[in-house]
């Protein structure tokens, strides 16, 4: 019975995660559109709330979808308290979980995976800080932008 329910859930789980992805990357796309001085300047407005919102949820369905139930205990630090917050090691997807509970921040990533298909719109949306390998001067660089978002006033999402 069990092999039975494996094998229709797989599928329809597999059909509902890529349907959420593409939700999500459509979402990514609609927000970023035109978007003036993009990567450099903070998203505003709809833009900001449409990745806050339709992420986070859509993230969140998607880990349903796969087994996934997280319940939060405690408070959230909100962006005045926190600007930077931590999650560590970065060492599995499950990042993506706390990303989407609190309120899809901006983190660091490589600058390559910014050029992955789909993901990359996603992840461009999201306005991380780009560290690339190659710039020896790459440490010095990140720690600066993270610094001048952090100070920013509220006008950039958190930090992680």
């Amino acid at each position: 019975q069990t092999v039975l329910q494996g094998i229709i859930l797989l599928p329809l789980r597999a059909i509902c995660i890529t349907f959420i992805l593409l939700l999500a990357w459509l979402s990514a796309s609609i927000a970023t559109f035109r978007q003036s001085g993009r990567g450099f300047l903070p998203l505003k407005g709809w833009r900001r709330r449409m990745i806050q919102n339709t992420l986070s949820s859509l993230t969140r369905t998607a880990f349903f979808m796969m087994g996934f139930q997280v319940k939060v205990k405690g408070k959230v630090a909100s962006l005045a308290e926190a600007p930077i917050f931590v999650a560590a090691p970065h060492s599995s997807f499950f990042d993506a979980i706390i990303c989407a509970l609190t309120g899809m921040p901006s983190i660091v990533s490589r600058a390559e995976n910014l050029s992955t298909p789909v993901f990359g719109t996603i992840l461009r949306s999201l306005q991380p800080v780009a560290v690339s390998r190659q710039d020896p001067d790459s440490r010095k660089n990140t720690v600066a932008e993270i610094t001048r978002r952090a100070l920013s006033g509220g006008q950039w999402p958190q930090v992680n």
